[in-house]
C-alpha cells in the first residue's frame, strides 16, 4: 500500500525531524521527500508560503512545522487530556522553538568577530537558562514535559536536540550537559 503522507523537507533533520518522529511513532507510512539545497529555488514558488516543511495528505497540503506536529500528535494521541494540558504542551514546544530562534543568529553569523561576541551570551546565559528550566520541568513531571506522560512535546524536544547542538557547534557541551 502506498504511503498516505508525504513529507517534503531538506535532506537534514532540523524542523522535519519532529514530524518524522511523530509519523514513525504512529506507525504511519510516509514518503520522506528530502530535497537537496540546489533544488530549493525551483520548488520554493510551489510551496504555500515559500518555506518547508510541508506535509501532503489526501490531496491537502499542510505547512508550518508546529501546526503539522500538533495535527499528527492528535492522530497518534500524544496531545493533552484537556485544554490546559494542550496549553502546557504548546508552551513547552514554543519555549524549545524560542531557544532555537535565540541560537540561530549565532549560528548564521558570517563575521567571526561578531560571532565571538554573540557566543558569550549564547553559551553562558541563554542555553544554560533554557536547559535548566526545561530540565526542572522534566524532573517535576516524572521524566516528561507535561503531566508525567509522553506527549508530542517530548518527541519534539528529542527530535530538536541534534539540530540545536548542530547550531551551537562552538560548544556542544552547553546543550548536552
Amino acid at each position: 500500500m502506498a504511503p498516505t503522507y508525504k513529507l517534503t523537507y531538506f535532506d537534514i533533520t532540523a524542523l522535519g525531524e519532529p514530524i518524522r518522529f511523530l509519523l514513525s511513532y504512529g506507525g504511519m507510512e510516509f514518503e520522506d521527500n528530502r530535497i537537496q539545497k540546489e533544488s530549493w529555488p525551483t520548488l520554493r514558488p510551489s510551496t504555500p508560503f515559500g518555506q518547508m516543511p510541508i506535509l501532503e495528505h489526501n490531496g491537502k497540503v499542510a505547512y508550518q512545522s508546529a501546526a503539522i506536529c500538533r495535527y499528527l500528535a492528535k492522530q497518534v494521541k500524544l496531545v493533552g487530556k484537556n485544554e490546559w494540558e494542550d496549553l502546557e504542551i504548546d508552551a513547552t514546544v514554543d519555549t524549545i522553538t524560542d531557544l532555537r530562534l535565540k541560537i540561530g543568529p549565532y549560528y548564521y553569523e558570517q563575521d567571526e568577530k561578531i560571532k565571538e561576541v554573540k557566543a558569550g551570551p549564547i553559551f553562558n546565559e541563554i542555553i544554560p537558562f533554557y536547559m535548566e528550566k526545561l530540565d526542572a520541568q522534566v524532573k517535576n513531571n516524572n521524566g516528561y514535559f507535561v503531566n508525567g506522560r509522553l506527549t508530542w512535546a517530548d518527541l519534539f524536544f528529542v527530535a530538536m536536540v541534534d539540530y540545536l547542538c548542530f547550531m551551537a557547534t562552538k560548544n556542544k557541551s552547553a546543550l548536552s550537559s
